[in-house]
């Protein structure tokens, strides 16, 4: 039993997160366009017709600038809270807005989602954990520190995508101005690798397969660099770069505490007086 994922697209260019199992599945933000959602998830392979609903974190535009169109034209229900919808000033239908509340268990099919608050520079921001098939997500996203909320739904997570925003060198020695590096380094801005990579080391769970970091910064961040600070702790995880520029391939999701253990059988002990056959 599964769960698959995939980043759609992750940056400050847009945010977009695909969990499903084998008949639905939902989009956590949709900070890109409906067509480049459309084209990414038929490039994976997928089909939009699986989609049943989209779960909003908060208004920054990399995480709803997609939505109205997106959701308007395929009918999708958009559980967002009614602070955050205000603030985004997205058109959506009304039919299909549902506000939800904190640590609420929405059923989508087989997927139950939860969403539970974060520290962030939004109105009402909120971070999701996606559950089926006995496997359980998390996206932990546009987080400005790790909070009770956030360490205690991380260790509960097959499978994690996980805020690696900044370099803290980078960001100090860049172009950035002072004001934006404080909102940014603030307990309500992002997580720096070094902090996510805290996250992970203690809060890991045995059961984790896959961390798929995401968010990374054009100018004050590299891949190469976060892959190299991540990879002497993988082990036998898969860890992924979620990139601002395509989409991943999809990973398949599954509680590797449920394999079935394979039992050596015992030989026969050979007695004394038996003959030994050649």
């Amino acid at each position: 039993m599964s769960l698959f994922i995939t980043s759609l697209n992750s940056g400050s260019n847009g945010n977009c997160y695909y969990i499903g199992n084998a008949h639905e599945a939902v989009l956590i933000d949709a900070g890109i366009s409906c067509k480049e959602t459309e084209k990414r998830i038929q490039r994976l392979g997928l089909s939009m017709q699986k989609v049943k609903a989209i779960f909003i974190t908060h208004e920054h535009i990399d995480h709803i600038k997609g939505v109205e169109v997106l959701a308007n034209r395929h009918q999708l229900p958009v559980y967002i809270t009614a602070a955050t919808l205000h603030n985004s000033h997205a058109r959506i239908h009304t039919h299909l807005v549902k506000p939800f509340r904190a640590y609420e268990s929405i059923k989508i099919g087989g997927l139950a989602v939860t969403g539970f608050p974060k520290q962030h520079d939004a109105v009402e921001p909120h971070s999701f954990m996606i559950t089926g098939n006995g496997v359980t997500v998390g996206v932990f996203t546009d987080i400005g520190a790790s909070c009770e909320h956030v360490i205690t739904n991380f260790r509960q997570c097959h499978a994690a995508f996980l805020e690696a925003n900044y370099d803290e060198v980078m960001l100090e020695q860049g172009s950035y101005p002072i004001h934006l590096q404080r909102r940014i380094r603030g307990g309500n801005g992002h997580l720096s690798n070094r902090q996510a990579l805290e996250l992970f080391m203690a809060h890991r769970p045995a059961h984790m397969s896959h961390l798929l970091l995401s968010h990374l910064s054009k100018n004050n961040n590299n891949p190469e660099l976060v892959t190299d600070l991540f990879s002497p702790f993988a082990k036998e995880m898969n860890i992924v770069i979620a990139t601002r520029y395509k989409e991943t391939a999809i990973y398949e999701v599954t509680d590797i505490r449920s394999k079935p253990k394979v039992i050596e059988k015992k030989k026969p002990e050979r007695h004394a007086s038996q003959p030994t056959l050649f």
